[in-house]
């Protein structure tokens, strides 16, 4: 549909974005003369059940943000219809939602984290209080003004406790965020928001989401497994917090924050340094949640729970009996004393000072050498004399003459010290070096030979800046090289300018815990964006065909992206599968395969014609252009499409696009056997690779479940 220039009252002016199910505009309204933000649906058709609930949870959000005014929620002013939309009319915010800075691998401070934490908090708090849960709280529905105020959006999927629209069985919301029982399919209460919102704090603090993966990954994560605490993720994190997201983020809700004010509350007591007191450490088993029954939505088949524990009665705290005092310290104590003793008394007798031997006592300032000498015996230093040898004697102060010495003599003698005098040479203090004549006796100051010795002083290296383009550059070619030493794996990224290597993909066992070992091991100063599906090994060999095909890590040139419609990776039974793709940087054919868990490849793009299913199939593989916009699955006359049916589980998309086709004749059929396609794939790759034939490639994963 062309932008409308109007809807009711309010002029439209640009388009903000564009979501599955409709637009979101600038809009003006000419009687108050403010700007607003109109988010609109398309009006979906009487027999089209899908878009008639997603209408309903449209008008929710509007029922549910109307009756919110706070300066934390985004606020609703309106709501219209008209012949071919529906439209809510909010406030309009002008800066970005809060997912938009954290995928652009922002960090924030303490101070900016616990700012937006208190508002998203307070937001909450008001929203609690007046019987509404916002159910899918999440960085995308956290909008941030231009002054860092961050304020709460999209109440599509809340619940109001007058409603009736959300029941027990029902699963809605991001998989990444939704607490236990809302995986589970159970009626949910203000403390699923508390665990969402504990979720995003992880977030803010670590740059990375507590769970990763495909649907039934994190909801096995969720229910029965700890996340790192924060502080083990990155070191920027202060420890006080660890204990704050534990208890927000703890399997069951009467173990976290009672409410938002108190979450709110730790949040601050934690940024300043005092930690909240520990929950008590539960059993395992006792912390694992029972999967709900058959007819309750959830991906299948669920990870099997483990067997019941009994809890135990916890005893009241016994006041502690005291202690007998013990003597151990002071035992420890006397023998450490009388080691002391010995060896002071050792050093005495070992290393006490020898006498000098007798002779004319030394005068005032005399020299007397460190320790025992070569010679017959230590000796003062002798001062300046006519005669050739040194004797013992003083030396002499200055005094007004010329004279460096108290008697004339030809000069100083080998090695002897000079004391300061009025004339420009030698200067104050100096040591004169030894010239020739007879050696130096003993007692003599010798200069030291040249070369190094104690108290050289060296040079400083300053050590080269990690996050400098070169380092990067190096940095950048390490991680590379890690990536494409592992099999199994189908993964790309880059490296920021901060120093924050972020890596999307999909790997299969056992090389997410074998790269992050080798990405630990290169200290990125900016740490990891760990972006990495998990997949089953049963898809290794689609992996190993894919690998090559991906983006280089840190190439600058735009690689084929995949994704589906609506941005989800979750689809429930008989919904319609839509991939949209954006071209790489060359013209070439496009290949776009599903490849299913139960060993079938079901080829979305290119299809052959088959008339059972109403396919008519492409004689001629057309060749896409660069950059172009790929959207299949939207059902049209002669084009195909397809819905998600049994057996349910997780399966993956692989797409790959070439500069000429991969096969020079069509498939047999649209439907194949994985390994027979898989085997045929990996030759006609290996061959237009050979040929020089330009390719590139992405991966998906995605997990069907039933209704």
């Amino acid at each position: 549909m062309a932008q409308p220039e109007t809807l009711g009252k309010y002029e439209i002016k640009r388009q903000l974005g564009r979501g599955a199910m409709g637009t979101v505009y600038e809009g003006w309204d000419p009687i108050i003369e403010r700007r607003v933000a109109i988010k609109t649906v398309n009006l979906p058709d009487a027999s089209d059940p899908e878009t008639e609930e997603a209408l309903a949870r449209f008008r929710r959000e509007a029922q549910a943000a109307g009756r919110l005014t706070h300066p934390n929620i985004v606020g609703v002013f309106d709501y219209g219809e008209t012949g071919e939309v529906a439209y809510i009319v909010m406030e309009y915010i002008d800066g970005p939602p809060l997912k938009n800075l954290l995928d652009k691998q922002e960090r924030f401070t303490i101070a900016t984290t616990v700012r937006i934490m208190d508002d998203l908090l307070a937001g909450l708090k008001f929203s609690h209080d007046r019987g509404v849960v916002h159910r899918d709280i999440k960085p995308a529905n956290v909008m941030l003004t231009s002054e860092g105020q961050a304020k709460i959006a999209d109440f599509g999927i809340a619940r109001i406790e007058s409603s009736s629209m959300t029941q027990a069985g029902t699963v809605l919301g991001t998989p990444a965020y939704m607490s236990p029982e809302q995986i589970m399919g159970q009626v949910v209460d203000a403390r699923s928001d508390i665990y969402s919102s504990g979720v995003l704090l992880y977030q803010l603090l670590t740059g990375e989401r507590p769970f990763e993966g495909g649907m039934s990954a994190i909801m096995h994560k969720a229910l029965n497994t700890e996340a790192p605490l924060p502080s083990q993720i990155s070191v920027t994190s202060p420890t006080p917090f660890d204990a704050v997201v534990r208890k927000a983020m703890a399997k069951r809700p009467e173990d976290r924050f009672a409410n938002a004010a108190e979450f709110a509350a730790a949040v601050r007591e934690a940024a300043s340094g005092r930690a909240p007191a520990p929950t008590p450490a539960e059993d395992d088993q006792e912390a694992t949640m029972v999967m709900p029954s058959r007819s309750a939505a959830r991906p299948a088949p669920p990870p099997p729970p483990p067997p019941p524990v009994t809890p135990r009665p916890v005893a009241a705290a016994a006041t502690p009996e005291p202690k007998k005092k013990s003597m151990l310290p002071a035992i420890i104590g006397g023998v450490i004393l009388l080691l002391l003793l010995a060896g002071g008394g050792a050093y005495f007798f070992v290393f006490k000072p020898k006498p000098i031997p007798p002779g004319p006592e030394p005068g005032p300032g005399t020299v007397i050498p460190p320790g025992p000498s070569p010679g017959p015996g230590p000796g003062p230093i002798t001062p300046p004399g006519p005669g050739p040898s040194p004797g013992p004697g003083p030396v002499t102060p200055p005094g007004p003459g010329p004279s460096p010495g108290p008697s004339p003599g030809p000069g100083p003698g080998p090695g002897t010290i000079t004391p300061p005098g009025p004339g420009p040479n030698p200067g104050p203090g100096t040591i004169t070096p030894p010239g020739p004549g007879p050696s130096p006796g003993p007692g003599t100051v010798t200069p030291p030979e040249p070369g190094p010795g104690p108290g050289t002083i060296k040079p400083i290296v300053t050590p080269p800046d990690p996050t400098s383009p070169a380092s990067l550059e190096a940095l950048r070619g390490k991680i590379a090289q890690a990536i494409g030493a592992q099999r199994c794996a189908a993964i790309d990224g880059d490296l920021g300018p901060t120093g924050i290597a972020t890596l999307r993909g999909v790997a299969a066992p056992p090389v997410p815990d074998t790269l992050r070992k080798a990405l630990g091991d290169m200290s990125i100063p900016g740490g990891v964006n760990w972006q990495v599906v998990s997949a089953d090994s049963l898809y290794c060999g689609t992996l190993d065909i894919m690998h090559p095909l991906m983006r280089e890590f840190g190439a600058s040139t735009p690689g084929l992206t995949l994704g589906l419609a609506d941005g989800r990776v979750v689809l429930k039974d008989g919904e319609r599968i839509r991939p949209h793709l954006t071209m790489a940087d060359f013209k070439g054919p496009l290949r776009l395969d599903y490849v299913a868990h139960d060993g079938s490849v079901q080829h979305l793009y290119p299809q052959v014609t088959d008339t059972k299913m109403g396919v008519s199939g492409e004689s001629i593989t057309r060749a896409f252009a660069a950059g172009e916009v790929v959207k299949l699955g939207d059902v049209s006359p002669g084009h195909p499409a397809w819905e998600v049916g049994e057996p349910y589980g997780a399966d993956m998309i692989i797409a790959i696009q070439s500069s000429e086709p991969l096969f020079t004749k069509p498939r047999p059929s649209n439907v194949e056997p994985a390994a027979d396609y898989l085997r045929e794939l990996r030759a006609a790759v290996e061959a237009a690779r050979n040929r020089g034939v330009r390719m590139t490639g992405n991966v998906l994963v995605l997990e069907t479940v039933a209704k």
